[in-house]
């Protein structure tokens, strides 16, 4: 039986993946599993994750790592106490030497033993902070997934990996954007503060009304549109790489971890 996002925004981080795992849903998790931490995913073969794991440590406003996988075991057991990431994403792209290959719900049948998963810090995280300080969040009131788009923001290389930043918008009141930057920065393993505020031409978009992905959400007057760093660019990065296959979620479609939002760490605690 199919249950649809409402239906889970009070459910906790395990009943949302059990509802995922169990292919029950398929949709976006912006607002879901309020307080836990939400990520970004990539998996990759091992023999090029040290590159990858270089890049981000290079470029850790939009890749913030919070997890990583030992190789060819598909448990993230750092993240959570029963998370299998061939089911627990609601939605995976599996892109092929630099090519989007197949959007499934399931990734068991290509999952290998030199397979490496890195989960990254997603912005998703931070909103219900913003939230509970009375500060809109646009896509989530609209039940939308959140803009993104491509920027020309570049990154610092590492090995194969190179490229520019991908960014997610959403209209601040002018009045509240130096308390969103505030509260967002508390968050540095889910992008932190913002990385742009204003005019979209000086990152190099031409149109908010047209994202790279998500949702076109509406910017009302006396808001102004606020950027921040986003975990979709790896996903560019890793497909201009044309690695043999890599697999990451698909944009708005993350992992949720146990661990809280606000942690110390992201490692969750064993006792």
């Amino acid at each position: 039986m199919s249950v649809k996002h409402a239906d889970l925004v009070a459910s906790s981080a395990a009943d949302v993946r059990a509802a995922i795992r169990s292919g029950s849903y398929a949709g976006h998790t912006a607002g879901l599993a309020s307080g836990k931490l939400q990520c970004n995913l990539a998996i990759i073969p091992e023999r090029f994750a040290l590159d990858f794991l270089r890049f981000c440590q290079r470029n850790p406003k939009p890749c913030p790592v919070v997890g990583v996988s030992d190789s060819g075991d598909p448990m993230l057991r750092t993240l959570g106490r029963d998370i299998d990431i061939r089911t627990d994403v609601p939605k995976y792209r599996i892109f092929r030497d630099g090519v989007l290959a197949d959007e499934v719900t399931d990734i068991s049948g290509v999952w290998a033993d030199d397979l490496v998963a890195v989960a990254l810090g997603c912005s998703f995280t931070f909103e219900n902070a913003l939230l509970r300080s009375g500060i809109p969040v646009r896509h989530v009131e609209s039940g939308l997934n959140v803009p993104m788009f491509r920027s020309n923001i570049d990154l610092v290389p590492a090995g194969k990996f190179s490229g520019q930043m991908v960014v997610t918008m959403r209209p601040i009141p002018e009045d509240q954007v130096a308390q969103a930057r505030e509260i967002s920065a508390r968050f540095p393993q889910a992008h932190g503060a913002p990385i742009a505020v204003g005019d979209p031409a000086m990152i190099g978009i031409a149109d908010l009304s047209r994202p790279d992905w998500g949702d076109a959400v509406e910017i009302k007057p006396g808001e102004v549109p606020v950027y921040w760093a986003c975990g979709v660019t790896p996903q560019n990065v890793l497909l201009d790489a044309g690695l043999p296959i890599c697999i990451t979620h698909s944009p708005g479609h993350m992992l949720i971890a146990d661990v809280a939002e606000d942690a110390e760490t992201t490692i969750l605690p064993t006792n």
